[in-house]
């Protein structure tokens, strides 16, 4: 069989998988995937994947977005983010002094640890079912995620490595956060499943960490120095406190 004569790119592998490839490709694609057996694994993988997340997460993706993740609301609170950066002091993702964990449900916690957790659980069920732009900056750059994003939250921060937990780092963005801007890591395993670290600003004392369940996804928030911590996932407790406690080691080691 004749190869396409023009080659075809993963954006637009992507694209096929997706169903918004230009009806002009989509003859080039196919046969494409029919000779080079190695990108047609891919796109069953995908596909796979998104048929997972799919009946996972179902209805999430049709749901409005939460107001505080507004982007004229995002927007409007620049100001007040670059002051908490401008005050925050340096210190490394760090979670010190923190041990143990409580199980709550959101409703029974304080507000502003209620309202930490709350919004670190949207932005997880918000973006944990994309597939082509989950992040804005991809795991492959490792460097460029860290350095962008601690100078945005004032303060450094590093995606901890979770490969031991056999999650790979999907990459980051910036979200709000309650206090300031907060730095967002998206994790993946094997199986499809995402786990996501929201960081950020917290005004609430040190926290020992707190296991709280919100419809199928979880999250275990802990606080150290003026920074809150919220590993969000599924809601499996035994599963989510391994990589919590995975997490709790990388930041302890990047001290």
């Amino acid at each position: 069989m004749r190869e396409p004569h023009v080659p075809v790119t993963e954006d637009e592998l992507h694209a096929y998988v997706d169903g918004e490839l230009p009806e002009d490709r989509y003859d080039a694609v196919e046969a494409w995937l029919k000779t080079h057996s190695d990108d047609a694994a891919r796109v069953a993988g995908w596909r796979a994947m998104a048929d997972a997340l799919q009946r996972r997460y179902g209805g999430v993706g049709e749901e409005p977005i939460p107001r505080r993740l507004e982007l004229e609301r995002i927007i409007s609170r620049p100001r007040r983010w670059m002051a908490a950066a401008v005050a925050a002091s340096v210190l490394a993702f760090a979670v010190g002094g923190v041990t143990g964990w409580v199980a709550r449900s959101v409703s029974t916690l304080p507000p502003e640890l209620a309202n930490f957790t709350d919004d670190a659980l949207e932005a997880h069920r918000l973006y944990v079912v994309e597939v082509r732009h989950p992040v804005e900056v991809a795991g492959a750059e490792r460097q460029h995620l860290q350095q962008w994003l601690s100078k945005r939250v004032g303060y450094p921060v590093s995606p901890p490595n979770l490969e031991a937990s056999g999650l790979k780092l999907v990459g980051g963005r910036l979200l709000p956060g309650p206090a300031g801007p907060a730095a967002f890591f998206m994790y993946e395993g094997s199986a499809g499943d995402r786990f996501t670290i929201y960081s950020s600003r917290a005004n609430t004392a040190d926290m020992q960490m707190h296991y709280v369940v919100q419809h199928s996804d979880a999250s275990m928030f802990w606080s150290a120095s003026g920074v809150g911590y919220a590993l969000s996932g599924p809601a499996d407790r035994d599963r989510l406190q391994q990589v919590a406690s995975a997490v709790y080691d990388e930041v302890e080691k990047a001290r």
